[in-house]
Formats: C-alpha cells, sequence, structure tokens
C-alpha cells in the first residue's frame, strides 16, 4: 500500500510559546499557527507537519477577514509582550479547565501591548463597565487580576483596576467563546437601560446597592440568553401584565432598545421577568 506523503510547513518564525508563523503545504500558502506549546515544540526543528495534532487552529494569511486586524501587529509584537501573555495563558487555563478560543492567542498580546504602550505614556484607561464587570464575572476578575500582577511585574507599571476589568473580557471570551466586541456591545445596552430607568422614575441609582446590582445582573443575564437564544420559562406573564402595568410598559420599551441594539426579538417571558425586577426595584429606591 503507497504511504501518502507526509505535509511538511517551514516553519518562518516562532512568535511566542502558542503562535508560529509557518509556509509550505501543497500550495506554498503562509499561515499563522496557534497552539497550545506549539510555539515551543518546534523550536529549532524549522518544520511542522501540517497534520500535526498541537495545531488547534490555522490562519491563511489570506483570509484577509480574520487575519487583517493581526497581521501588522504580529510583526511588531514585542517577544516580552508575547512571553507574558504565554505566562498568562497558561495561567487562565490552569484555572479554567478546559479548551480555550483560540482568538485569545492574537486578541491578547495585542490588548496587553496597546495596554503597557498607554501606561507607559501617562494615558488614562477609563472604564465605565468596571462595577458592573466585577460582578457579573467574579471569577474572571479574580483571574485578570492575577494577569495585571504579571504584566505590572513584567514592564513595572502599574496596571489599574480599570484595565483589570477590560482584561476580564479576554479571560472570559476565552473560556466562554462570547466575543469581546459582544461583551462590551452588551455592557453598554446595560447602561442605556440603567440609565432609562432612572429618567422614567425620577430616581438615582446607589452605586453598589442592592437593588443596583439585582437589576443590573438580571438585565445583564437577560441579554445573555437573548444573544445565546436561550429560552425561559415564565408561569407568572398574564398575573405580571395585570398586576404591575406601569412596570410592565415600562418593561416593553426597555426591550424595544434591546431589540433595536441586538437585532433579535425579545421574548414576552423575559420582558415580564424585567417587569418583576422593576416592581422589586421601585419598592426600595423610594
Amino acid at each position: 500500500m503507497e504511504m501518502k506523503e507526509v505535509e511538511l510547513l517551514q516553519v518562518q518564525r516562532v512568535i511566542g510559546n502558542n503562535v508560529v508563523m509557518a509556509q509550505g503545504g501543497t500550495n506554498g500558502k503562509e499561515y499563522v499557527l496557534l497552539g497550545k506549546g506549539i510555539g515551543f515544540a518546534v523550536k529549532g526543528s524549522g518544520t511542522i507537519e501540517a497534520n500535526d495534532p498541537r495545531i488547534e487552529k490555522r490562519f491563511k494569511l489570506e483570509d484577509r477577514e480574520q487575519w487583517s486586524q493581526y497581521e501588522s501587529l504580529m510583526e511588531d509584537f514585542d517577544p516580552k509582550v508575547m512571553h507574558i501573555t504565554d505566562e498568562i495563558i497558561s495561567y487562565i487555563s490552569a484555572s479554567k479547565p478546559g479548551k480555550l478560543n483560540d482568538k485569545i492567542y492574537l486578541a491578547l498580546p495585542s490588548h496587553i501591548q496597546f495596554t503597557v504602550y498607554r501606561l507607559r505614556n501617562g494615558m488614562d484607561i477609563i472604564n465605565p463597565f468596571l462595577q458592573e464587570t466585577k460582578l457579573c464575572f467574579p471569577e474572571e476578575f479574580e483571574i485578570a487580576s492575577k494577569a495585571a500582577e504579571m504584566i505590572s511585574e513584567a514592564f513595572s507599571v502599574h496596571v489599574p483596576e480599570d484595565e483589570v476589568g477590560f482584561l476580564t473580557y479576554h479571560v472570559y471570551s476565552a473560556v466562554s467563546n462570547v466575543p469581546v466586541g459582544q461583551l462590551v456591545k452588551a455592557s453598554n445596552i446595560v447602561n442605556q437601560l440603567l440609565e432609562l430607568i432612572q429618567q422614567e422614575k425620577k430616581v438615582t441609582f446607589r452605586q453598589g446597592s442592592m437593588s443596583h446590582v439585582r437589576l443590573m445582573l438580571h438585565l445583564r443575564y437577560s441579554l445573555e440568553r437573548i444573544l445565546q437564544d436561550t429560552k425561559v420559562d415564565n408561569p407568572f406573564v398574564n398575573h405580571i401584565r395585570l398586576e404591575y402595568r406601569e412596570e410592565y410598559l415600562l418593561a416593553k420599551r426597555l426591550g424595544k432598545v434591546m431589540e433595536s441594539e441586538l437585532g433579535k426579538p425579545v421574548p414576552e417571558e423575559e420582558i415580564c421577568y424585567i417587569a418583576m425586577h422593576l416592581y422589586r426595584l421601585y419598592r426600595t429606591t423610594n
């Protein structure tokens, strides 16, 4: 039986322990190969088999949609940034077992490099979603805090808590496969909804109060369910419509904002859950 020839890729550059640039195969194309420990494994070998099980993801350089945002950065990545990224990814893997989203291998060093640049140049990092992030993703925030310590130590910069909040998005995205952009968008929508509630009811939330936190978390989880098409059962729909009319009407308005921003319908069950939480909120903020 004739043995099939193994397709070899020529390693062009080891960018980090988890990222390698390579060329070759049947078409001579350039690739970025991602995989845990792949850079460490191919150092000095010069080639890697195209079907090597350590390759978790392979980007073609001509796949501009995926690649264009990273191509110029790859050449400019500080080796020190790649080293600390490898350490942080290992820490995330140890803290949250399971396969990480491949995009972290490129998105995280890109983020760290820009953050270090900003901190070294005295540019402020302001995170309007910090409190919400700490509350919604406490485990990921803890991991991000450790990552911030590692960055601080490696680059002799002070990483503020606002930046820990942004790092939390990258950690959560890596373990949940929810894109960072989607997380930021959801946070923006929650802020919009809270603002609308305050205007409508002429109340000002006490930051961190139990009623404020409860409502904020519920809105966040509602958005997550809508984005992921997760259905909820609410046996009190008719009761809520009749008994909490004022809150139900406001919840409908909030639902319209969510629909407009997400481009997805908001189920009546979610509207009624929001109305229920508004009813509770109004009785604790007055």
